[in-house]
């Protein structure tokens, strides 16, 4: 598999206290995410958790019709797979691996077991989980309410965050796929970045060379999810 990802690399298992992390860490899966993966389907009875370290995962919702719209992404800062550990054992959306990485994964038995603890993993899921409505909520009006200019700086906000570099692999075509927009609109919207010197794109990599300047020009949404993201888990490197 190559180089083994660093758990602690994943702001939630870094959290867990030291009795629930060495109860957990035996159970950890070390696992490569290719980009395109898909992790679980819409509808598809789901088997594993997963806690991604340098890889982001997008949740799409998936229309009968086969077109899709991102609704969140998740990347070092959380899990996918809430549905699990919800009560739920599938979910309406499709999650896929939109920058390739590594992370680790869970058994379904296994994170079911340790939330029914009723202990600081369930509490650290609950927080994290609502942190991660907050998303989907402000994804969907910004969606409705913003520019297609100001919703392609909240997504690349929001992947950087992600990340710990400052640029991303990623084609026209996917992140019109993400967004639920035509590939012209996000040609014409990424053009404009790259005029103003905030981005550089080239052969599907967006290199950003501005994060203020993307902060600047984005709307309200991104602000609401970060904040939030930060009022609920404040996380602490407890490995």
């Amino acid at each position: 598999m190559g180089i083994t990802p660093d758990p602690s690399a994943n702001s939630l298992l870094a959290s867990l206290p030291e009795p629930e992390w060495q109860r957990i860490a035996p159970l950890l899966e070390a696992v490569d995410l290719p980009l395109g993966q898909v992790l679980h389907e819409s509808g598809g009875k789901m088997s594993h958790v997963y806690f991604p370290t340098n890889a982001i995962v997008s949740l799409l919702y998936v229309l009968k019709n086969g077109d899709s719209a991102e609704i969140a992404v998740v990347g070092n800062e959380g899990v996918v797979g809430i549905a699990l550990f919800m009560g739920g054992e599938t979910t309406p959306n499709r999650a896929v691996v939109q920058s390739a990485g590594k992370g680790y994964r869970l058994r379904k038995a296994d994170i079911k077991e340790e939330f029914a603890r009723s202990g600081p993993v369930l509490h650290l899921l609950l927080r994290y989980t609502l942190a991660l409505m907050t998303q989907i909520a402000q994804t969907a009006v910004c969606n409705r309410h913003h520019t297609l200019d100001q919703q392609l700086c909240r997504w690349l906000l929001l992947s950087l965050d992600r990340l710990s570099g400052n640029e991303l692999v990623m084609t026209q075509e996917l992140i019109a796929n993400m967004l639920g927009v035509r590939r012209e609109g996000v040609t014409e919207a990424a053009l404009k970045l790259q005029k103003l010197g905030l981005i550089r794109y080239a052969r599907g990599r967006i290199s950003v060379l501005d994060r203020a300047g993307l902060e600047e020009r984005t709307c309200e949404c991104y602000a609401v999810v970060k904040d939030e993201y930060d009022r609920l888990l404040p996380y602490s490197k407890a490995l």
